[in-house]
């Protein structure tokens, strides 16, 4: 981590105090989502850009081009008008953009959607194939081997086959839920069915939440307010229980997987053999301090085995399925943080061995049931498998090596480990991968970089071509200084990542009102090595109005490893707001900053980290707006809740300590809470409970209320909310 570490001191020596010489001045249409303006001051980019082998694909508004990145030589492939003339022929009707045209086979077949799926031989310039799709369908995964479609309509799940049979898979009553994501989306669930490799099999999650307390939310766009109840199984209380299922669509059979009762068990990141004979599944029991990989029989549904298991006093948080080699179909990678950091383990289901308990300096122990070498190791983590060179025996990956404010790509051969960097060291890479595992679409920025785009050889040899270098569309306006730093914890060893604005026509001899920007939990990160380090639109337009914007990424915060997250375990709020009054320390060190006016803003987690400053540091801030503010982590949800905090039960200490409605009487500066009227996240509960505690202990907090939103705001509701949230700060603030 000292390396990472000094790496980023000289990066931000070179690069971290920039102003731009523009004359133009910010609004919020500017700089926030669903502003007017807002697209325009994005940098360009190139939305449909693919891969159909080793030839880059880009898929414009009228016309399909291709890229050899050997010679860089571009042509037309097709045009929007042929590709048009193609499916009228047979009434399929049209395509409004190539953007998402693909080529999902080696062959030169092309699928565009319109109201119906659609492959056209481009030789031929025919329709080969098409697939209506069912009205009020969602939830849809398509197979490209077999052209099966999974759906949903409702809480039922559905196939199309490719021959157009349309088959009803379940008939579950009020309260299940098939083929849909489980879990509340924890523990990297996205979706809820699983083709098998070849689509002769779907797996699926069936739900059921009738046991679930239903949470009152309310519609009140009718003539009387109804109720629009959600499942939302609080900490400590009843969750709903999650099976897998196996569909054969040739016999219209499917199968359970034989897992013993589902309660108080998540069953997460669901896996296929390569032959399609077995469903691998991490299985995690309630307290989420056990993890065990198993595997079952794809057809008769029975328990085959545990192939490892790993514990940890804290938690284990298995986020990604297993992903076997393509070259090589006995062995899979499991990914891990068993020694602090998210790395690679590789497993070889052909050398079983006999699972012996062992235990790290890291808190973690685990049994293997076969032979297991790690492939990834070092004070730095593992973000995504990209893909695979079967040639070379590579897996691509990116990582944080270079720096945990940055993303790079890799290549690691699976022999001996090696590594190499693919693009540019000093930036964050975001990599499509070709057919073949041999080149990369790489976008990537920097603080210096607005967006580049280039195609280049993954082995780091031979011509890149740049398909796109963006221009600063910020350039022409009055930016403010932007200061990446790093400060010291609250441990008085860990570093923590800053980002200083300064206001607009900065005077040193002046003194200005300060704000923090938070967020400050598990799974987010506010500072990266991107375009104004990360700096959103509102720091950018307060910096404008003459305030200085500080962030900091407390300890528990993303992309810096386990102990660094979980030292926050069981006291949600403790360590972060240490770590954020490290941040006023340095606040207040500065000449330029008036002590006495510093206010704090956050969102969700960063919410509740704002109203809990507020009320613990009292006599620091003078004004917060806490937006969609967790008050009390008892009604907050089992999963994500009970990782952090245990159950109410079993930790009564620790929700006490962070349940803000018991300390609303130590409220003295100005406080606005600002939530959406229908949040299935953070429910209403949390903000309405703590107005009531407010109204007992006779301190004055001030709410406001999106009705029909979400937990966040999104198009004009967002431009309205940060007008808001600056109205404030200028009252009672400057």
């Amino acid at each position: 981590m000292k390396r990472v570490v000094i790496l980023l001191v000289g990066m931000m020596m070179v690069s971290s105090t920039v102003m731009a010489q523009g004359t133009k001045s910010f609004t919020l249409e500017d700089l926030m989502p669903g502003g007017s303006n807002y697209f325009n001051l994005m940098p360009e980019n190139k939305y449909g850009l693919s891969w159909w082998k080793d030839i880059v694909v880009e898929g414009e508004i009228d016309e399909l081009k291709t890229m050899d990145p050997k010679t860089g030589k571009e042509n037309v492939l097709i045009t929007r008008d042929e590709i048009n003339q193609i499916l009228d022929a047979k009434g399929l009707g049209k395509v409004r953009s190539l953007y998402d045209a693909s080529f999902p086979y080696a062959e030169k077949v092309l699928m565009v959607n319109t109201p119906s799926r659609v492959l056209i031989d481009l030789d031929k310039k025919e329709v080969i194939w098409s697939q209506p799709r069912a009205e009020r369908a969602a939830n849809m995964d398509w197979n490209k081997e077999s052209r099966h479609l999974a759906y949903t309509i409702d809480n039922n799940l559905y196939v199309f086959t490719a021959a157009g049979e349309q088959q009803q898979v379940t008939n579950e009553p009020q309260g299940v839920v098939c083929g849909q994501s489980v879990h509340r989306n924890e523990f990297g669930i996205h979706k809820g069915t699983f083709w098998s490799p070849k689509g002769n099999l779907l797996a699926f999650y069936r739900m059921d939440e009738s046991m679930v307390t239903d949470y009152p939310q309310v519609n009140t766009t009718t003539r009387i307010a109804t109720l629009a109840p959600d499942k939302y199984p609080m900490a400590g209380m009843t969750s709903h229980k999650v099976t897998v299922g196996v569909y054969n669509p040739a016999t219209k059979q499917t199968v359970f997987m034989k897992a013993g009762d589902p309660t108080d068990r998540y069953f997460t990141n669901v896996a296929w053999s390569p032959d399609e004979q077995h469903i691998y599944i991490i299985e995690l029991n309630r307290d989420q301090n056990h993890a065990q990989l198993v595997s079952y029989n794809a057809a008769t549904g029975e328990k085959e085995g545990v192939l490892y298991e790993e514990e940890h006093p804290k938690y284990v948080e298995p986020s990604q399925p297993i992903v076997f080699l393509p070259w090589d179909q006995t062995k899979f990678i499991y990914q891990s943080q068993r020694d602090g950091f998210n790395h690679l383990y590789l497993f070889d289901t052909k050398t079983p061995v006999y699972p012996e308990l062992h235990k790290n300096s890291f808190g973690s122990s685990y049994r293997e049931s076969l032979k297991v070498r790690q492939l990834t190791k070092g004070d730095w983590l593992v973000q995504s498998i990209v893909g695979f060179n079967e040639k070379t025996k590579e897996i691509i990956i990116t990582s944080t090596e270079i720096s945990p404010l940055q993303s790079n790509a890799f290549t690691v051969n699976v022999k001996t480990g090696k590594r190499q960097l693919i693009g540019e060291k000093d930036a964050m890479h975001g990599v499509q991968l070709s057919g073949s595992g041999n080149y990369v679409i790489d976008n990537y920025s920097s603080f210096n970089i607005a967006r580049r785009i280039e195609v280049r050889p993954t082995n780091g040899k031979g011509k890149v071509f740049t398909l796109l270098d963006a221009k600063d569309p910020m350039k022409d306006y009055r930016m403010p200084e932007i200061t990446l730093g790093t400060i010291k914890a609250a441990d008085g060893q860990t570093d923590l990542y800053y980002r200083l604005v300064k206001p607009v026509d900065f005077d040193p001899n002046k003194q200005y009102p300060a704000v923090i920007y938070v967020y400050g939990g598990p799974h987010a990160q506010m500072i990266h090595n991107v375009r104004n380090y990360g700096a959103g639109g509102w720091d950018i337009y307060m910096a404008q109005l003459g305030y200085v914007m500080l962030t900091v990424d407390n300890r528990g915060s993303e992309n810096r490893g386990l102990g660094f997250e979980n030292c926050t375990f069981r006291q949600l709020g403790t360590e972060e707001m240490k770590d954020q009054m490290k941040g006023v320390e340095l606040l207040k060190s500065l000449p330029y900053v008036d002590k006495d006016r510093i206010g704090v803003h956050g969102w969700s987690f960063g919410g509740f980290m704002t109203t809990n400053l507020m009320l613990t540091y009292n006599d620091t801030f003078k004004v917060g707006v806490a937006g969609g503010p967790v008050i009390d982590w008892a009604y907050y949800e089992v999963m994500y809740g009970e990782r952090y905090m245990d159950t109410p039960q079993t930790n009564p200490e620790g929700y006490e300590k962070a349940n803000l409605k018991l300390r609303a009487k130590d409220l003295k500066g100005r406080l606005q809470i600002i939530i959406g009227a229908n949040d299935p996240t953070v429910v209403p509960q949390h903000a309405i409970t703590f107005l009531r505690a407010c109204i007992d202990a006779e301190t004055q907090p001030d709410y406001f209320i999106y009705p029909g939103d979400g937990h966040n705001m999104f198009g004009r509701d967002r431009v309205h909310l940060y007008t808001r949230i600056t109205r404030y700060f200028e009252d009672h603030l400057k």
